[in-house]
């Protein structure tokens, strides 16, 4: 429970706020005129239902309670506000709490299956680059300024953000890059929000044990760009086959960027290796040093984010070319042996496609591309045969491991990657249940000019094990590593 002054509140839901909108956003919340009193929020989630909390938090403090059904038991001494979305009424009273600071800030959401944690921490970087001061919220961490703080959840809860938003606009920030993930979406953690843009990046297979079907997932997706108000632009993928679909409703600005499809930014690329790529960006060649294609489409994304925000190319592509890899984001590290190991987070099937082709495209086939995954535990069973099956195709050798197994047997998830390996690529497999193992065998098999590739965690420093979170820094794991074997 947190008091009033900060806001207390209980766990997720899903569901519609109606007639109460209205009455929520006239609650008075300054602090000097409420200072012995502390609100309630009882939202109804998967496993919990706030309402059984409500006795807790009276006992706790709180004497105004927001849900949407009345308790069985009415204290007297109580007021209950009825709503038909408790979170869409955290996320309203939330911003009002923090006097709204996302209409003084131009905040920037990115959402798409891949590639929304590169995108929003590269626009971070460039226009703190360009002069500004900017802050990002990503699935890494949050920062702006000397502040930072590591996070778990792609999209923080309305509370997070806003109380964020609120900290960045009184230190002077001036934009905000933010992550927006379809549980956020979904479950209205954005919701009240002042976004002046949005960027659809990609969809492909992913949170389908939460979503139930490829389209309830796209949909949700799209209701981000349904509710952008019309001063706002809404940016798209056109190489992505549901870009104009993103598009269809949205009251914002529409504009596009793509590397086959002609759209209002293009890019081409020229020259790719482990060094870096040359672009040619409107017209204008830039080297950079990240490295992929997949990642020419995120640049490309964040040249047009920079363009619609007022900046002038010049600037933006000098800029661009000096910025850096994320962490955990096709991280690669060379040995003393020019034998390379690249750190990835691709944890989609589409990621790990991508990513692995961007390596094929590069490396002279001399060489052997060994991978290194796992998929995580409690989570979308159906894309494990299907990552399993690429990794086979697209490398010489695979070993299956454990990624985050969480309550699973990672045995068992490490068999349902298999069983999607197609018969002729089995001589390819390895099984190794301990992630560090594997990455230590995966070092030990490294010939001359070999590469290895470790997907799946990426940034992440732990690994969820039966309710635990070990430390499992795997950039120092290959390090260690490394040294002992050279």
């Amino acid at each position: 429970m947190i008091s009033l002054r900060k806001i207390l509140y209980g766990v997720s839901i899903e569901s519609t706020l109606g007639s109460m909108d209205r009455k929520i956003n006239n609650i008075s919340f300054n602090s000097q005129n409420i200072i012995n009193d502390s609100l309630f929020v009882s939202i109804k989630g998967e496993k919990y239902d706030g309402n059984k909390f409500i006795e807790d938090s009276i006992g706790k403090g709180a004497n105004v309670v927001i849900c949407e059904g009345y308790p069985l038991k009415i204290n007297s001494k109580i007021t209950y506000i009825k709503v038909l979305n408790s979170k869409k009424a955290l996320g309203i009273i939330s911003n009002n709490f923090y006097k709204n600071p996302s209409n003084e800030i131009k905040l920037i959401g990115v959402t798409g299956t891949n590639g929304k944690t590169t995108c929003a921490t590269l626009l971070y970087d460039l226009f703190n680059s360009l002069g500004f001061n900017a802050g990002l919220i990503s699935t890494v961490e949050i920062k702006f300024l000397n502040f930072k703080e590591v996070t778990k959840n792609t999209t923080p809860d309305s509370i997070k953000i806003s109380s964020c938003l609120k900290r960045m606009v009184d230190s002077g920030i001036q934009y905000c890059f933010m992550e927006v993930s379809s549980h956020g979406i979904f479950q209205n953690r954005i919701y009240g929000l002042n976004f002046k843009g949005g960027v659809f990046l990609n969809l492909s297979h992913d949170h389908l044990d939460y979503h139930k079907s490829f389209k309830n997932y796209r949909d949700v997706k799209k209701t981000f760009f349904d509710s952008l108000p019309k001063n706002a632009f809404a940016l798209t993928n056109l190489d992505d086959k549901n870009g104009k679909f993103m598009l269809q409703n949205t009251n914002a600005k529409k504009k596009s960027f793509g590397i086959k499809a002609y759209a209002d930014f293009n890019c081409k690329v020229l020259e790719v290796g482990f060094s870096g790529m040359l672009l040619n960006i409107d017209n204008r060649e830039v080297w950079t040093q990240i490295i992929g294609n997949h990642n020419a489409y995120n640049l490309l994304a964040v040249y047009s984010v920079a363009i619609l925000l007022k900046q002038e190319s010049i600037d933006v592509l000098s800029h661009l070319s000096k910025l850096k890899n994320v962490i955990g984001r096709f991280q690669t590290i060379q040995t003393s042996k020019k034998r390379y190991v690249i750190i990835d987070y691709a944890h989609t099937p589409d990621a790990l496609k991508n990513i692995l082709r961007s390596i094929n495209e590069i490396r002279t086939k001399n060489e052997r591309l060994i991978t290194i995954i796992g998929c995580g535990g409690n989570r979308d069973k159906k894309k494990r045969p299907v990552m399993g099956k690429i990794a086979c195709i697209l490398s010489d050798i695979v070993i299956f491991t454990s990624d985050n197994p969480r309550d699973e047997n990672p045995k068992d998830i490490i068999n349902s990657m298999i069983e999607g390996v197609p018969l002729d690529c089995s001589s390819k497999v390895l099984k190794i249940v301990d992630r560090k193992n594997a990455i230590k065998k995966g070092c030990e098999m490294l010939g001359a000019k070999d590469i290895l590739l470790i997907a799946g965690k990426g940034h992440e420093k732990y690994q969820e094990i039966k309710g635990k979170t070990n430390e499992f820094n795997e950039y120092k794991i290959v390090r260690e590593i490394i040294s002992k074997i050279e």
